[in-house]
């Protein structure tokens, strides 16, 4: 594929992979009290590293040394996309609320922005930062649900600070997976990744199941499980990481500004809540914004 028609593509994808993410809302709605985080992210990446095992083998076992050669990378990368990014926002969930969630999580792209500018050294001009500044004004006008004032009335809990460990932890994943290279393809990676994570996860997934009240394992936690593992596992991040080697990870980061909509029309279309009027304006805001991160050539320096 011509290197236009890959940007293309790429920059189509910031538009579709949000939508993929988003059914892990509602995963993480239905998760309490049918299945244990640490349970539910081993399962997922435990499925979609298969998956990923069985479409890539070839790959893998004519790479298997650089694999092999490349296991702390691939074990750090496995703790930080698989495990932090998922067991603990679960975690979270436990003892703070959405709002919460949506507020930290909203500051992931501004961070990702600045480290890669600064670490990576890719390009962005003040155009494009003022395109971040607007996109995250949309996304908190929706988790604010249009009333700004709120601010002044959040209350932090200790859930907080699992959700603010796993903002970092998606920064870092997402500029590691930039920096770090290997002769390896996406998905070849993410097979490895994915099985490093459930190493990570392993130990923990373990105490979950026994100490568990009731049954550990259940038919209802693993449709959840599976759902997770195809979806905002296998599909997103597979996309994800196509989009960062093509545009770069600050480019790629608005995604996550689209989240907060995307979830709100899947809960309107599965759950019956309803659409409001500050959707409307958070979407209004949020698209320049993204267009104005992604109009600009790779070419043009920050200013």
């Amino acid at each position: 594929m011509p290197s236009a028609s890959r940007k293309h593509l790429a920059t189509a994808l910031i538009f579709i992979v949000p939508a993929l993410w988003s059914v892990n809302y509602l995963i993480a709605r239905w998760a309490p009290g049918v299945i244990a985080p640490n349970l539910l992210a081993g399962e997922r990446w435990l499925m979609a590293g298969a998956a990923f095992c069985v479409i890539y083998r070839s790959e893998l076992w004519a790479q298997r040394r650089a694999v092999l050669a490349d296991w702390r990378h691939m074990l750090v990368l496995g703790a930080l996309g698989m495990w932090i990014c998922g067991a603990w926002v679960y975690l979270g969930g436990q003892t703070t609320s959405a709002t919460n969630i949506a507020l930290i999580y909203s500051l992931s792209p501004v961070m990702i922005v600045v480290v890669s500018r600064l670490w990576l050294k890719e390009s962005f001009s003040l155009l494009q930062g003022c395109g971040v500044a607007l996109a995250l004004a949309g996304v908190v006008h929706v988790v604010l649900k249009g009333e700004w004032t709120a601010l002044a009335r959040v209350h932090w809990a200790i859930g907080d600070a699992w959700i603010l460990a796993a903002t970092l932890s998606w920064t870092f994943f997402s500029i590691l997976l930039k920096r770090w290279t290997t002769p390896l393809s996406d998905g070849a990676r993410l097979a490895a990744i994915s099985l490093a994570g459930v190493l990570v996860i392993l130990p923990f997934a373990a105490w979950e199941a026994a100490t568990a009240p009731g049954p550990a394992f259940s038919r209802a936690g693993f449709e959840l499980a599976l759902a997770g593992a195809v979806l905002p596992g296998y599909a997103a991040y597979l996309a994800y990481s196509w989009m960062l080697r093509e545009l770069g990870a600050a480019r790629v980061s608005v995604v996550l500004y689209l989240g907060p909509l995307y979830a709100a029309v899947m809960a309107w279309l599965v759950l019956g809540e309803p659409i409001h009027a500050y959707h409307a304006v958070g979407l209004a805001l949020v698209l320049p914004g993204i267009y104005l991160v992604n109009r600009q050539p790779d070419r043009i320096q920050s200013n």
